[in-house]
């Protein structure tokens, strides 16, 4: 698995919400889950001026925004963005303006946090994506850049500032190591202090967050299962730890903040009926408090800095909202922001030092992802950074239906979204796209997506499913592929292809199944157990044998494996048959596969092996190996060679009906 990972590279689409404003988010109030829908429901839209011109390059030179600081005097906001080809970190006025560039580096930055005294903005940074983060001090003054911790072979990553500024707060994981432990830097002595040590290799310590004295550091040991966690309470004088939520069975609990009065947690948890929920967490009597009930997923957010109100944030079926619960009331309201998936930013809170605004991501089907400041005063919000470029409308771009089916062995109900192009026939002659997310811990969301858009636009119908394994729909659902990679997850991909073929819409013959990460490792399950279903097959990233990848992955994602499909060894049977590189020979569609050279989840060498396997037979297995990227392209040029790729692969091999998706084509 490849969920672990804190840095995901392939994300998709989010929408609507429909809670009352100033009504408690309660299970009363957020939509209930949606019946089965009828696949002759999804219709296309006729559309007379869409254009078909949006190509990869126009896409992949919309911005993409990262995560984003407060400067500590409010006017400021930093944040890192690939505007010139590059994740660097950029300055831009919070009342919204022309960007600055801090930081000019060939290589990815991420995680800023902005000193309390406001001299330096701390970051991380790797090399060609190998993961192995150092942490960097930049001046926004000056752009004076320092590295901080300087080390190839051990990880540091996460930066928090200490309230007054002297001390920083981190991740730290040695390079061969499988557990996280938490240090913190003296910036004064210059000298490192590790807050915990010994941890077991099967768990990892992370988000530290500080009291607003100092005094203490709040973080979260998680299982390398992914289905149990706990949250720890640190001295930093003593680096003495104090378990806070004591419990039996496998439960997850994460802290989010501490009160500005240092007495309670704001945590996110499944354990009061399977989902995740908002709480808050008492931090002497250990009582926890739930301010939601809901069959959704619920995030806690941040403490306002008066303490007098707090932000969640509720997925429902692939589409967020953030709430603003007052503690006085306990009422929560929903912030009046556009559909989309919309996500609280800044760290270490998304609230200005003196409470007046909230910087938030917004990011919908036909927006991407970019930074917003609402003004509690005003009720209003302004947008302060523009990813879109020109030449890439808005009304060019599909929004999806949310749509329900059947798994196919009746147990479950699996959400996807579908993507119908515009002016598309119902003549059953036209092509689809099966887009399988990464993870599997992840969710496709109604957010912007580059790659779909396009898709869309060439006339191609994409389906998103949320197969068993995936977040969003509870403990059991999350849990359901345990023990059972490849198995039926792999028959809820299938499902997701019956459903588009009911549509009357598609050629059965002319479906390809594209994924990343372990959606790669889903393609390739899919090419090889049903090879008859697909007419073609994008693996990006995949691996595709669990012995080898067990083997050679980094050893954070081997505890992973081993917890979640068990030992190798003693499971050998189910290891060879979920192993997709022992099915080569049943493999028809022609595949590309695309990898990163510094992949240390997924190493090129999985990628390698299935080329070799699929020529031996006279298959065909394009390949592209990305020597100076990790897991998923960083770099702008790349992201544009490897998607014209996978487009002019599928236009070559599935190629789409002349469905008019543009009516003024000459």
């Amino acid at each position: 698995m490849r969920s672990p990972v804190r840095f995901a590279i392939f994300i998709l689409m989010s929408t609507i919400l429909t809670g009352e404003a100033g009504a408690p988010a309660s299970a009363q109030n957020l939509p209930a889950p949606k019946a089965i829908t009828d696949p002759k429901q999804a219709s296309s839209k006729p559309n007379a001026q869409v254009e078909k011109n949006l190509t990869i390059e126009k896409l992949y030179m919309t911005r993409q925004i990262g995560r984003a600081c407060w400067s500590p005097d409010g006017k400021t906001v930093a944040f890192i963005s690939n505007i010139s080809g590059r994740n660097n970190l950029w300055l831009v006025p919070a009342e919204g303006g022309w960007p600055t560039q801090l930081t000019i580096s060939d290589q990815r930055q991420t995680a800023p946090a902005w000193s309390p005294d406001g001299k330096w903005i701390a970051y991380q940074s790797d090399y060609d994506g190998d993961e192995q983060w150092d942490i960097f001090l930049v001046s926004p003054k000056t752009g004076q850049v320092v590295n901080l911790s300087n080390t190839r072979e051990i990880a540091e990553q996460g930066p928090v500032w200490s309230p007054y500024g002297r001390y920083l707060a981190y991740m730290v994981k040695p390079k061969t190591s499988s557990a996280y432990e938490i240090d913190v830097y003296d910036t004064l002595m210059r000298e490192v202090k590790h807050l915990t040590t010994g941890t077991p290799a099967d768990k990892m310590n992370v988000n530290p967050i500080w009291s607003h004295d100092g005094k203490w550091i709040v973080y979260t040991q998680e299982q390398a299962k992914g289905t149990d966690s706990n949250i720890l309470i640190a001295e930093v004088a003593t680096a003495g730890s104090t378990l806070l939520t004591p419990h039996e069975g496998e439960q997850l609990y994460s802290a989010n903040d501490i009160s500005p009065d240092g007495k309670r947690l704001l945590i996110t948890s499944n354990a009061g009926n399977g989902y995740e929920n908002a709480a808050l967490l008492e931090i002497a009597s250990k009582k926890i408090t739930w301010l939601t009930k809901d069959k959704w997923e619920i995030a806690g957010g941040d403490f306002s800095p008066d303490g007098k109100r707090l932000t969640f944030t509720a997925n429902v079926d692939g589409n967020q909202e953030i709430f603003l619960h007052d503690q006085a009331t306990g009422h929560s309201a929903a912030l009046p922001a556009e559909a989309g998936v919309n996500a609280t930013a800044g760290g270490p809170s998304p609230f200005s030092a003196d409470g007046s605004r909230l910087l938030y991501y917004h990011n919908g089907a036909n927006a991407p992802g970019d930074l917003w400041v609402h003004h509690f005063a005003t009720g209003k919000s302004h947008q302060v950074t523009h990813s879109l470029v020109g030449g890439v409308r808005p009304e060019d771009m599909v929004e999806p239906y949310l749509v329900h089916f059947p798994s196919r062995d009746g147990k479950w109900t699996i959400s996807a979204f579908l993507y119908v192009p515009f002016n598309m026939a119902r003549n059953g002659q036209n092509a689809a796209v099966v887009y399988v997310h990464g993870g599997p811990m992840a969710q496709s969301m109604n957010s912007f997506s580059r790659f779909i858009q396009y898709l869309a636009n060439q006339g191609y119908m994409v389906i998103a499913p949320n197969y068993r394994g995936s977040t969003g729909y509870g403990k059991e659902f999350q849990q359901a592929n345990l023990f059972d990679m490849g198995g039926g997850d792999l028959q809820d991909v299938l499902a997701a292809a019956d459903f588009i073929k009911q549509t009357g819409f598609l050629d059965p013959k002319k479906i390809a199944l594209v994924g990343g990460s372990y959606g790669g490792y889903m393609t390739m399950m899919g090419v090889t157990k049903a090879p008859e279903v697909w007419a073609a097959g994008v693996p990006i990233v995949p691996f595709v044998n669990w012995f080898t990848e067990i083997e050679n992955e980094d050893p954070v994602l081997q505890q992973s494996d081993l917890a979640t499909m068990g030992d190798p060894k003693k499971n050998k049977a189910l290891f060879e048959d979920r192993s997709p590189i022992f099915f080569v020979d049943k493999i028809k569609a022609p595949l590309l596969l695309l990898a990163g050279g510094h992949d240390p989840r997924c190493p090129k060498e999985e990628t390698l092996q299935v080329v070799e396997q699929v020529k031996k037979r006279g298959g065909v297995a394009e390949y592209k190996i990305y020597e100076n990227e990790g897991h998923g392209f960083a770099r702008v040029e790349n992201q544009i060679d490897a998607y014209k790729r996978v487009g002019d692969f599928l236009l070559a091999h599935v190629r789409p009906a002349d469905c008019t998706c543009s009516l003024n084509e000459q």
